[in-house]
């Protein structure tokens, strides 16, 4: 008999069993949500430590239920006895609670674990961003270990001869909080996946004070038999024999291992996770797609099931200079023809099921295109090399136009970026430059048909803009305050109308899809401004553009798509906008499970 099927209820009338897996961690969602401490070992088990040690684990993911104070003491006082050199007790642990912080740290690991990757072979990168690194964002406790350094070696017994003994102690003390955790069926785990000045300008550390890492503390969403990276098969348990030496060194040591990472909110994200685990299908099934099928989820208070591609047109002063095989008349061409509903990007937001909305941010004119929502800066614009691009009046005008039209567009669901502009690739590689520090010869790519003689043209006109604005840049004050300098010197009202179309989008509480570079600089301009910004980003594509991957790096996001596009006009955010629609609809279909 055949199983019917509706669309109205997640895969029909029917319910199917749950597939309980013979190996591995046989809990399901729903168990872990109901009884969230139900990992707790018991008060025996806390005394006894044989047990404990040999049932310690890392924990890659955590339910959003919090830690009562009473246990959270314990796992502190935990770490405070632990043994430490010269009783110098040089812990401090910092208790992490705020989301805000949270979301920067978890940016900071995403993008240090995308750097990582890009060091290792293609499957061992593809393994190394298959690991989870979500408990940043999903457990509701960070615990930060520093090291408070500032007493000299000398005066401390013992440090004298190893100087780094104090670090150490405080290794111990983790192990302590990590055991008494386990015990009380908390789960722990240890994120070194940072660069320490980071995590140290993070937390506003004095010279002196160094951290060992993040902790992430709450109710395991897992609860693996053995350790999580033997299982993922990054390395198998060495045997004790191998690790024993007998008077002195032997060559049967083992090889220092390699070094592994593993990849990237609270409540709802964890609500999201849980829904996927209800369905007919192994977990993460569809693997990058499903983590950003996670996010969409976890953002949204009403399901998804459209968008809006915002179209940003503008000209650049820049094309004047030769960087560019297309004339500048092009740019309304194009324009015209996405307000006509016949450009790529238009007919590739159409197909995706998206509304369209282009906005003319300065095309060459007298009058704004036709059929566009105007928001043409008021003032000179400069050509990079020799004056600034945009007055800073001019970029507060079109970052406030931005927040409007993003707010009004998250209304719809996805947002999705795109931009249209002859010259507008020498524009995104001057402020990728200025906003990750790479050089111009890094930077600069070809675009869209250029040759090499004007790629050398553009690759001399960055360095000249990055060596006329960098003294302004240097002296701009927090980050979003340079986020908005380098706009002014070096953006165009393209790049400063997408990132409020980002921040608005954001306030609306939309996921937010980037294209290619110029469709991605607005994402990491906003995360400056703002920081929580980037737990709503999903990167649609990596385009050819030479620094998109940097961008993307700097951003720690993870491309769903990479096909080499060198289309603009945010054709690949669209193409990823239809994939994201296409797997909500499909999990809202497919069939359920049951206990």
């Amino acid at each position: 008999m055949a199983r019917g099927f509706s669309e109205g209820g997640a895969g029909g009338d029917q319910s199917w069993a749950r597939p309980v897996p013979v190996i591995g961690d046989a809990t399901s969602a729903r168990t872990r949500r109901e009884d969230p401490a139900g990992w707790a070992m018991g008060e025996s088990v806390v005394e006894a430590l044989e047990s404990v040690v040999g049932a310690r684990r890392d924990i890659r993911r955590f339910r959003p239920d919090p830690v009562p104070t009473e246990l959270l003491e314990a796992v502190l006082e935990a770490g405070h006895r632990a043994p430490s050199v010269g009783h110098s007790q040089p812990w401090r642990f910092i208790v992490v609670s705020d989301q805000a912080t949270r979301d920067k740290a978890a940016h900071l690991a995403d993008a240090a674990r995308l750097a990582q990757a890009d060091h290792l072979t293609e499957d061992r990168a593809a393994r190394l961003l298959d690991l989870k690194l979500e408990g940043l964002r999903e457990a509701p406790l960070g615990i930060v270990v520093a090291c408070d350094r500032r007493t000299p070696a000398l005066g401390v017994l013992g440090r004298a001869t190893f100087p780094d003994a104090d670090l150490w102690s405080c290794a111990t003390a983790i192990e302590n909080m990590w055991l008494t955790a386990r015990a009380h069926g908390l789960g722990m785990g240890w994120v070194t996946l940072f660069d320490p000045a980071d995590l140290a300008d993070l937390f506003g550390l004095p010279e002196g004070v160094v951290t060992l890492g993040w902790l992430c503390l709450g109710w395991p969403d897992e609860r693996p038999p053995e350790p999580g990276l033997q299982r993922a098969g990054w390395s198998t348990k060495t045997p004790l024999a191998d690790v024993v030496l007998r008077e002195r060194w032997s060559e049967r040591a083992p090889a220092q291992p390699v070094s592994h990472l593993r990849g990237p909110d609270e409540h709802r994200l964890v609500a999201a996770t849980d829904d996927a685990d209800d369905l007919l299908a192994p977990p993460d099934s569809l693997g990058v797609l499903d983590r950003a099928l996670n996010r969409v989820v976890a953002l949204g208070d009403r399901p998804i099931d459209g968008g809006t591609l915002v179209l940003a047109s503008a000209d650049h002063p820049v094309a004047d200079l030769g960087v560019s095989p297309y004339a500048v008349s092009v740019t309304r061409e194009v324009t015209e023809a996405a307000v006509a509903g016949t450009s790529m990007g238009a007919v590739a937001a159409r197909t995706a099921g998206l509304d369209l909305r282009v906005v003319d941010a300065g095309v060459r004119g007298d009058d704004p295109v036709a059929g566009a929502i105007d928001a043409r800066p008021r003032d000179p614009r400069g050509d990079l090399a020799s004056a600034d691009a945009l007055t800073a009046a001019d970029v507060d005008a079109l970052l406030a136009t931005g927040r409007d039209l993003g707010r009004r567009s998250a209304e719809r669901g996805l947002v999705v970026l795109g931009e249209i502009g002859v010259g507008n690739t020498t524009v995104a590689a001057a402020v990728a430059c200025a906003l990750t520090g790479l050089d111009a010869v890094d930077a600069v790519g070809l675009g869209a048909g250029a040759d090499a003689a004007i790629l050398e043209r553009k690759r001399a006109i960055v360095e000249a803009a990055l060596a006329r604005s960098a003294p302004s840049l240097t002296t701009a004050g927090s980050p979003a305050d340079r986020a908005k300098a380098i706009l002014a010197a070096l953006g165009g009202p393209d790049l400063a109308l997408l990132t409020g179309v980002v921040l608005g989008a954001v306030e609306g509480g939309a996921p937010v899809i980037l294209d290619g570079l110029a469709g991605s600089l607005p994402g990491l301009l906003a995360t400056r401004i703002e920081p929580a910004v980037q737990a709503h980003l999903i990167a649609g594509q990596r385009s050819r553009e030479r620094a998109h991957a940097a961008v993307l790096r700097a951003l720690g996001l993870e491309p769903l798509l990479t096909l080499r596009l060198r289309a603009g006009e945010g054709v690949g955010a669209c193409l990823a906008a239809s994939m994201l629609l296409q797997g909500l609809r499909m999990r809202r279909l497919a069939a359920r499970t049951v206990e």
